[in-house]
């Protein structure tokens, strides 16, 4: 049985993600390796992963960026992050998209590679996943960062994000979705 997965930030091929972000890697290389291990340890070849952004950064070696993409398991779509340049989003992905929805397991999801404070949705329970913050943004029990850096770098679930949800503040109530109930 196949699984939808999250995940978001990995960098490969970003030297400088190593301190910026304190990961525990000597090298791109080692990095490289462990995240490609990790991934493989949770995500089956059927599964599917949403890669909400910045998948690779400063991959000079378009040969071995491919190939790196080529030894993850599963089927794999990007939401664009920042560093995705044209490279990074012409490997072979499912799809290809700025911002995307889902529902997963009966929870409708928005993603995007940046948080939002509002979106479609959000009154009537729809989770928005984002990645961009490496953990640095709170979420809230409606949203998260599903990036490497939050979640021992591996890929996560909706069971598993559904339970970091529960121990998180609910949303700002700021967010008004204009329909004829709203309008004089």
């Amino acid at each position: 049985m196949s699984r939808t997965l999250f995940t978001a930030d990995l960098h490969l091929c970003h030297e400088g993600i190593i301190r910026l972000c304190a990961r525990p890697f000597a090298s791109v290389a080692e990095m490289n390796g462990s995240l490609t291990r990790i991934w493989n340890a949770v995500v089956g070849p059927d599964d599917r992963v949403f890669v909400l952004g910045d998948f690779a950064h400063r991959a000079a070696d378009t040969a071995k960026l491919r190939a790196l993409f080529d030894r993850l398991n599963g089927r794999k779509a990007l939401i664009i992050g920042n560093h995705d340049d044209g490279v990074t989003q012409s490997l072979p992905w499912e799809s290809v998209a700025q911002v995307a929805g889902v529902t997963v397991d009966g929870q409708r999801v928005w993603m995007s590679h940046y948080a939002h404070r509002s979106w479609p949705g959000k009154p009537r329970g729809t989770w928005q996943l984002f990645g961009h913050s490496h953990g640095r943004l709170p979420g809230t029990s409606q949203s998260c960062d599903v990036g490497v850096d939050c979640w021992g770098f591996a890929p996560v679930t909706v069971a598993q994000i559904r339970q970091r949800l529960l121990t998180l503040p609910p949303p700002e109530e700021d967010d008004l979705e204009f329909g004829s109930e709203m309008v004089p």
